[in-house]
């Protein structure tokens, strides 16, 4: 919950940034990018670590980097100085304790009702999102944009020893099988290999197979569509608009109280029905939602503003819970989790190509329309390519 909110919050900062220096949205943009870029690439390095050293080391030192990044941020004085705080450190942080980290809990934790788990999991970024960003955009607006990064800095220190007392590694710490194990479960196999090994291993012997690259391109349109897009640019779009920023940043903390619904229920349809077509349906949906955006956008909340807002928000991050469970298909359970770093780490190179791209285009033509149909027609595409995913295999296998 705590990883959404400081990921997302860059997205308040691009017209305070404007009017405090003078930057070019572009400069801002290739920050958020680098920081959305390495959420990415870290990840499946942070799986291995979690893998070979434990959550609970990983997790609390990504949170002292956040913390750490966030704070020099307020001395900036210059792009370059933005993105090495921003875009590098506070990009790494995060990027330790993504999405791998859900992936890491539900594949450890529970045989069955993975699905609907990884969904409640991933729903608690919709609500870091939902938490933070209006409060944030408030703190941007009212004081400076500076009190953003003291609040991220802050809080993120703050969370460490809640994870130092409560988090524990695995079941067996308790005494306990993952939940709907049977009595003769046992725990797949340690892999030998230093993290960083375990990491290139895995996606050496990934990607060559079929598979991988399915998923490995979908996550990556999923990303391009999704925080690097929506999530980094639509306040400025509306902002645009004539929409007031404080306004737009609670539409965009709206669309994470639907993705908590969205992708609860994605979650408990992924136990239930074949994911690939779920994606199918959850990125045929999201491409035409996109093609109307830009019709839809007005200086005041609109009722087809709004009807964009909830659908949006249910397909936010709804194709996790599938891709993930898809992502054991490709090495076996033992390394679902590192081959889902990878996969991870596609969608925030998706993210980090519409962060910056979407500023360039909106530079270049004066609107972020053409960015809006280019990611839609992507997630058209994408949504015939994931039922080639595991072609032939019973989706009742999938979930073995």
């Amino acid at each position: 919950m705590a990883t959404a909110g400081f990921r997302s919050a860059p997205s308040v900062l691009i017209v305070p940034l404007e009017d405090a220096f003078g930057w070019s949205r572009s400069d801002i943009s290739l920050a958020i990018a680098i920081n959305v870029l390495l959420f990415g690439l870290v990840s499946p390095f942070a799986a291995a670590l979690m893998e070979k050293f434990g959550m609970r080391r990983v997790v609390m030192s990504a949170l002292t980097t956040v913390s750490i990044g966030a704070f020099l941020t307020i001395f900036i004085q210059a792009p370059w100085q933005l993105i090495a705080t921003w875009g590098v450190i506070v990009g790494t942080g995060t990027g330790s304790m993504a999405l791998v980290f859900a992936a890491t809990v539900a594949n450890r934790w529970f045989v069955a009702k993975r699905g609907f788990v990884t969904g409640m999991l991933t729903a608690a970024s919709a609500t870091g999102q939902l938490i933070f960003l209006p409060g944030l955009s408030h703190l941007a607006h009212t004081y400076s944009w500076k009190s953003v990064s003291i609040t991220v800095a802050s809080f993120s220190l703050a969370v460490v020893p809640f994870i130092y007392f409560f988090l524990r590694e695995k079941p067996a710490d308790l005494g306990l099988l993952p939940y709907g194990a049977p009595a003769d479960w046992q725990p797949p196999a340690k892999s030998e290999l230093s993290a960083g090994a375990l990491a290139i291993d895995t996606l050496k012997q990934g990607s060559k197979r079929k598979d991988f690259w399915y998923l490995f391109g979908s996550f990556f349109v999923c990303g391009l569509s999704t925080s690097g897009l929506i999530g980094t640019h639509f306040i400025p779009a509306a902002h645009d608009h004539g929409m007031m920023d404080t306004l737009a940043a609670s539409l965009l903390a709206l669309v994470g109280v639907f993705d908590v619904i969205g992708t609860l229920f994605s979650g408990w349809l992924t136990d239930r029905y074949d994911p690939r077509k779920l994606l199918f349906f959850y990125y045929g949906l999201r491409g035409l939602s996109l093609f109307l955006l830009p019709s839809i956008l007005f200086s005041h909340i609109h009722p087809s503003t709004m009807v964009f807002v909830i659908f949006y928000g249910l397909d936010w991050v709804a194709t996790v819970p599938p891709t993930i469970m898809l992502c054991r298909a490709v090495l076996g359970p033992a390394r679902a989790s590192v081959v889902y770093g990878w996969v991870f780490a596609a969608h925030q190179i998706g993210g980090a190509t519409a962060a910056f791209g979407a500023a360039i285009l909106r530079v270049k033509l004066g609107d972020y329309a053409a960015a809006f149909y280019i990611s839609g027609a992507m997630c058209i595409v994408t949504a015939y390519f994931v039922l080639q995913i595991a072609k032939g295999v019973d989706d009742k296998t999938l979930r073995v």
